[in-house]
């Protein structure tokens, strides 16, 4: 393919004619971490572990909850500096191994665990901020996966690491911007997650007020009622397979899963709520109002009475069921429900079908304005996912 203007061919890929690329050897120093014995850990100085740099592009020192006994040699010859970058060595998968992460305060008297390699900076050529971002680009991470060994893990090394090519903006200033335009993003990302958080604990308070007629919406009154499933609902598990499921069903179909498939048949057609029997149970549950097909081992509970809200029915088990069905799970190959565990599942309701509407309306606001938050976070994700690899690989350039 012809190169575009302002463009070459390296050994990383096409980059800026104006970029580099150094080795990972030439911009760090490589060494392995802390190994040691499990009564070691728990006390002690602070650690940088696996999952800390797995899940964190840039580690704070409020974000290491863990600890481990180290004596005055290991501190020495092991400790954290701002400006470290922590690479995972080990993995189930190469496509886990070599995530990065970088230390962006102090830490001291900080070491860093044998699972991860720390590499330091031999010179000032890269920002911290940028060092978020600049070894997720896929030029980076293909180089990382193909030279990874594989044994009965994924490995990778500090050798291995060295010889990895690294694209590289010729100034500080541009990394600084690319980095910028990166954080912009990541900091709408958390604020979102915080909100959708907070609006969960809040939807989770509301239920548990709601839902045990601690608190009353004006207009009801009367006491409440105590009703077993079995005798508002008719109960029964279904009849498909997995193998039945297609990519472009017209149907839902509710598996054992959180994730609902698509089929091309339809064996209900009715308002219904769906609680898998084995697997997770107590953990996943289905609402739905139309045509549908049902895994043989998940519980459709439809029919309901005519003084019962089946979505009503939805809300109070998503939020009470799971201890109940833990305390009744049958042991097997997996945790399983049996038939008789949800007939005598008791509920507690208003009598009055206006006021379990009413409650209904109240929690189904609540879900609708979570989804649409959980809607923006995913475009958002996808967004910086669209962002990162142009702006990391220089298609892209920032003023």
């Amino acid at each position: 393919m012809e190169l575009k203007t302002g463009y070459k061919q390296t050994e990383a890929g096409v980059i800026p004619e104006d970029w580099d690329t150094p080795s990972l050897g030439q911009l760090f120093s490589f060494k392995n971490g802390l190994n040691k014995s499990k009564k070691s850990f728990g006390h002690g100085t602070p650690i940088v572990n696996y999952m800390d740099v797995y899940s964190h592009p840039g580690i704070y020192a409020r974000d290491l909850k863990g600890l481990v006994e180290a004596n005055k040699g290991e501190l020495e010859s092991l400790v954290v500096r701002k400006g470290d970058v922590f690479f995972t060595r080990t993995s189930e998968t190469v496509a886990e191994v070599g995530i990065a992460s970088v230390m962006l305060d102090d830490s001291p008297n900080t070491v860093f665990s044998g699972f991860i390699l720390r590499a330091r900076p031999k010179n000032d050529r890269i920002c911290d901020q940028f060092k978020k971002y600049c070894f997720s680009s896929s030029l980076v991470r293909k180089q990382i996966t193909s030279k990874a060994t594989y044994t009965t893990r994924a490995l990778t090394s500090g050798r291995i690491l060295s010889a990895i090519s690294l694209p590289l903006p010729p100034t500080k200033a541009e990394q600084e911007v690319i980095a910028e335009a990166l954080s912009d993003t990541d900091a709408l990302i958390e604020s979102l997650e915080h909100l959708i958080a907070k609006k969960r604990d809040i939807k989770q308070g509301t239920m548990q007020e709601l839902l045990t007629g601690k608190k009353r919406l004006p207009g009801f009154g009367g006491k409440w009622i105590r009703r077993r499933l079995g005798d508002i609902s008719h109960i029964k598990t279904g009849s498909r397979n997995n193998q039945d499921k297609r990519d472009d069903g017209e149907y839902p179909f509710f598996v054992r899963s959180a994730t609902v498939e698509r089929i091309d048949s339809y064996s209900y057609d009715c308002e219904a709520v769906l609680i898998p029997g084995e697997g997770r149970i107590g953990n996943i549950f289905h609402y739905i109002d139309g045509r549908f097909d049902v895994h043989q081992r998940v519980y459709a509970i439809t029919h309901f009475s005519e003084t019962t809200s089946g979505k009503y029915v939805f809300f109070y088990m998503a939020n009470n069921f799971g201890k109940y069905a833990i305390k009744n799970t049958v042991k097997a190959t997996v945790d399983s429900l049996r038939l008789p565990t949800f007939q005598n599942f008791e509920l507690d309701m208003p009598q009055a079908t206006e006021e379990q509407a009413a409650i209904v309306t109240i929690l189904s606001d609540m879900d609708a304005e979570i989804a649409a938050l959980e809607k923006k976070l995913t475009k958002t994700q996808h967004l910086k996912q669209g962002m990162m690899q142009p702006l990391l690989t220089g298609r892209i350039r920032l003023s």
